[in-house]
This record gives structure tokens, sequence and C-alpha cells, in this order.
């Protein structure tokens, strides 16, 4: 079973907590007192800058770690024959990408190996080095975006990799005529060296000692973190902190050598058993359903059903009730169940009477061959069943068993 940032608790993803540690540094980064673009009397903190290099390392680190502790196909330098199509939420890119030669996926993987186990501790070899990790992690993260729907995971891991460059690396980027923001920190810093350093202000004193006990509060936090990243028990996208604004991070740390689907059906047959029974499918925005529908591109956004449904696939419905509880919302065309569906079979006539879940292992097709030239994205074999046909009234036991409302027919 693959367990890319597999949710630290019920429902949730590990970039949660990556975006709260982010969010609470970059708290830090402005002054409190101006709205100036150039505060003079409070430059950034480099304990803020050094919070957010610190982020990344281990954001990469991690990530490394767990996979050569992990899947045994991280060694073997094969994850990436199967990563493409077995990742949570394929891309267009994703299908011509799975089909690439075998020694571009042994490159693949170890270059992933390279950016995630010996590129972040460039951060500690001077400035030149610093630079460098910043650049490569951001184009990392870039490829990642292209090649697969990782929600904003990819988007917010180029933050704290902003964070490696300096002035003098980025000035470009900013106008340089008179006036301009450039041109106004040239003349503070010719300014500053040659003038005394004035006397600090209470304001000025108040952000240092804010400041420090950030610092001190992000050592204190990183204790446990920094052990869990020597253990060989390492364990990812958790918190040992109630704050969790010091995380441990992580991803694909094993790879599905297979993809299965859950496909949701409905029918409105009274008799679900029938030989002559019609079934037909609801369609989800994203995930992989119709064989003709074209992998989606999604990045930033987050179709958090669509990424359960593909946890669930891993097991069965009893370790995921809440399937249950979906199909039940189903039967009754609950419109707000309905609204994060992209197809519903049954719109604008009778709720299904039946609903079932069927399992499905799912393949890509190959460009250029039969399938593909059907017009198929995908390839499907029916595994079995996923749970049983059930209707509105063998769920209701099952709904007042776990305190959930009973779905009302709309």
């Amino acid at each position: 079973m693959a367990n890319l940032l597999e949710p630290a608790r019920p429902y949730s993803f590990g970039w949660e907590s990556q975006l709260l540690e982010t969010g609470f540094l970059g708290i830090f980064l402005c002054p409190l007192w101006t709205l100036s673009r150039l505060p003079r009397e409070t430059p950034t903190s480099w304990i803020v800058l050094w919070g957010f290099r610190w982020l990344i390392f281990r954001i990469m680190l991690g990530a490394g770690l767990i996979k050569i502790r992990g899947d045994q196909c991280w060694q073997d330098l094969t994850c990436m024959d199967f990563h493409y199509e077995t990742q949570p939420v394929p891309n267009p890119m994703a299908y011509f990408l799975h089909h690439s030669p075998w020694w571009v996926h042994r490159f693949e993987t170890l270059s992933n190996h390279f950016l995630e186990l010996v590129v972040p501790f460039f951060i500690f070899l001077g400035r030149r080095m610093c630079v460098l990790q910043g650049a490569l992690q951001i184009l990392f993260q870039v490829v990642l975006i292209v090649s697969g729907n990782l929600s904003f995971l990819n988007w917010l891991t180029i933050v704290p990799s902003v964070a490696c460059f300096d002035d003098a690396t980025i000035g470009f980027l900013f106008p340089s005529g008179p006036g301009s923001l450039k041109d106004q920190v040239l003349k503070m810093q010719k300014q500053e060296t040659r003038e005394a350093r004035p006397m600090l202000t209470y304001g000025c004193l108040a952000r240092q000692a804010a400041n420090l006990a950030l610092g001190i509060l992000i050592a204190w936090l990183s204790i446990p973190v920094v052990l869990n990243l020597l253990s060989p028990k390492q364990v990812m996208n958790s918190s040992f902190n109630p704050l969790r604004i010091v995380n441990t991070y992580g991803a694909f740390g094993s790879i599905t050598r297979e993809r299965t689907e859950v496909i949701l059906q409905g029918t409105a047959s009274p008799n679900a058993s029938a030989p002559d029974t019609v079934w037909e499918d609801y369609e989800f925005k994203c995930k992989p359903g119709d064989l003709r529908r074209r992998p989606c591109l999604i990045s930033p956004y987050h179709y958090r059903l669509d990424w359960l449904m593909w946890f669930a696939a891993f097991q069965t419905y009893e370790q995921h009730e809440w399937v249950i509880h979906l199909a039940g919302k189903l039967l009754a065309n609950d419109a707000e169940a309905l609204s994060l569906l992209a197809l519903n079979p049954f719109a604008d006539r009778a709720p299904p009477r039946w609903v079932r879940g069927e399992h499905y292992r799912y393949k890509f097709s190959r460009p250029g061959g039969l399938h593909a030239a059907d017009g198929k994205w995908w390839i499907r074999k029916r595994i079995g069943p996923y749970f049983p046909p059930l209707s509105l009234r063998d769920l209701k036991d099952y709904f007042r068993s776990r305190g959930w409302p009973y779905p009302e027919l709309e």
C-alpha cells in the first residue's frame, strides 16, 4: 500500500501541517508597527530566514530518508516505473512520462535521491551552495507540479526555498532606476557604513526579543524532530507538540505497484441482483473512472474526496466506513454530496434504489496502441465487489449505530 503523505489524522494531509508551520514563520517576516515597504529600523531577522531554511531542510531530508528506509524499489531504482500511473491523481503529463524508457526512470530515481538526501546540506556550505540549493529545490518542485496533481504541496514547498536567496541573487528581479526600491536599499546600505549605529527604540528591542524567543522555541521543538530523522523507525507527517509548528515531513515512503479504483454505481432497478440490471457509474471530478476521460490538471487545487477514494481503494470499506456514508447520501440524491462529484447519472430524475461499489484494476493505455486509438486513456479489469448493493432501508441501522443522521430523500 502506498502512503504518500498518509493523513496524520483522519481526513487530513501532511501539507496542511506544512502550511501551518510556513504561515507561522511568515508572521515574523514583517514588522508589526509599520506598513512601509522598506522598514529601516526593522530589517528581516536572520532567525526567521534560517527558520525557513531549516524548514526546507527538514522537508526534503525527511522525504529522502523515508524513501531509503521504506520501499525496496527506492533502493532498486525502480519506483518511478510505477509512480506516474499509481500516484493519487495523475495528470495528462503523467500518462506520457509513465511510458518513458527504463533508463529515464532510473535517472529520475537517482536524481530524486540526490535532491532529497544530498542537496539539503548545501544550506550549511556557504552562500553560493545555499543559493544553489534553493534553485535546485525550486526546479525540483516545478518538475513535480508538471508531472502530478499533488495539491498545493509543491507550490508551498517553493516558499521556504526562496529564503536560500539573498539580495545579490534576486536583485535583478527589481527595477534599479532612481528612487526605486533597489536604489533605496543601496542608499541605506551606504548610509549605514558611514554612520554610527543608532540607539535601538523600544519597538526594535521588543522585536529582537520576539525573534530570539522564536529561535529558542524552534530549537526546542526541533529536538524530537531531529531524533525522528535519525531513527530507523522514522515516522512522517507527524508532530510531537500540540502547537504543530515544527513538524516531521515525508512523501512516498512506499509506492503502489498497481492502481486500484473504487467505482460507485447506482441503479433504478427494483432488483439489484437481476442479470439485466443496468448499473450507471458516478464520476468524480478528477480521479480515474471513465476510461475515455483525459486525466485532469488541477494543481494547486485539492479534491479531497478524490484523494480519500484513492486511499480507500487500498483497503476495504470496513476500514473506510465513510464510503458507506457517502453511498447513503447518493441514495438520497443529497445535493451537498453530489456537488463533490462531476457526474450524477440520476440527475433530474428519481434517486437510485441501489448503490454499490465495484473494485477495478486500472492501467494506462499505451500511446499509439489499440485502446489509445479508441480514445481510451485507461484500461481496467474488474477485481470484484468493493461493497454489495445497498438501499436506504439497508443502511438505517448502520447509520443509527454510528450516530450519523439518516439521509432523507431530496
